[in-house]
């Protein structure tokens, strides 16, 4: 008989991420600079928050910035989508960063599922159905986007250093995990058989946070910081004058 030739398909590349995982293009450095610098001329502080850094990722690599409620997929491109976090850290060296927390949401299994939780609950299962919550929502937007990932910059108080790496946002299986109540009355998750924390969950408001290992090649920047811009001389710049407002009511 005869051997079949296999068919040729349409949809083979259709999977293919916008770019690997982590390796940002030779020009992101610069680009995300260059915004940096831009924020802490216009704001003369050290301000980055949650928006805009989804807004700054978005430029850096030519993405759509789609604000969601989800908070999972806030830029897109193609068939890849991000949720861009920023966390601070007080580390002199960002060389020396290891771990981060995530907030991720909120998880309540009592909305969710009904009935009542506290400390005297089995944490297994209380972590089984936060885990549950979460790999909902990360289902949902798997089905719009096959490649799916977090964007995440750690940044000093005052952005004279940075730190930017992304990994791809899983599903958690809840039989990988130990849980137990902490004396804060809080839900810890750990990797099982080991010391390695990978989540906290709070019964009071229901913050679910990830704790999310830094990868070894990490982007990490230092930024000079620029000399505030004056106010005055923007306006006059641009000709602003009183009849740029209009008062609808006093």
């Amino acid at each position: 008989m005869a051997k079949r030739n296999s068919p040729k398909l349409r949809t083979v590349n259709k999977s293919v991420a916008a770019y690997p995982l982590n390796q940002f293009n030779s020009d992101f450095p610069y680009l995300l600079g260059q915004e940096i610098v831009y924020l802490l001329a216009s704001k003369g502080r050290g301000d980055l928050e949650g928006s805009e850094w989804e807004q700054i990722f978005a430029i850096c690599i030519g993405a759509d910035w789609k604000p969601s409620n989800v908070g999972l997929d806030d830029v897109v491109i193609g068939n890849t989508a991000w949720g861009a976090k920023t966390v601070k850290s007080n580390i002199k060296d960002f060389k020396e960063l290891k771990q981060v927390r995530l907030i991720s949401g909120r998880n309540s299994p009592v909305y969710s599922y009904g009935g009542t939780i506290d400390t005297t609950a089995d944490p297994n299962g209380v972590g089984e159905q936060v885990l549950e919550i979460w790999n909902e929502r990360v289902s949902a937007v798997r089905e719009k986007f096959k490649n799916l990932r977090t964007v995440v910059l750690v940044k000093s108080n005052d952005l004279s250093q940075v730190a930017v790496f992304e990994f791809d946002t899983i599903r958690y299986d809840p039989e990988l995990f130990d849980f137990v109540w902490n004396p804060r009355g809080n839900l810890e998750g750990f990797v099982k058989g080991t010391k390695t924390k990978r989540f906290t969950w709070q019964p009071h408001g229901s913050q679910f946070t990830i704790h999310e290992p830094v990868p070894e090649h990490t982007l990490i920047l230092k930024i000079k910081q620029p000399e505030r811009l004056d106010k005055e001389k923007i306006l006059e710049a641009i000709g602003f004058e009183k009849s740029w407002v209009t008062v609808e009511r006093k």
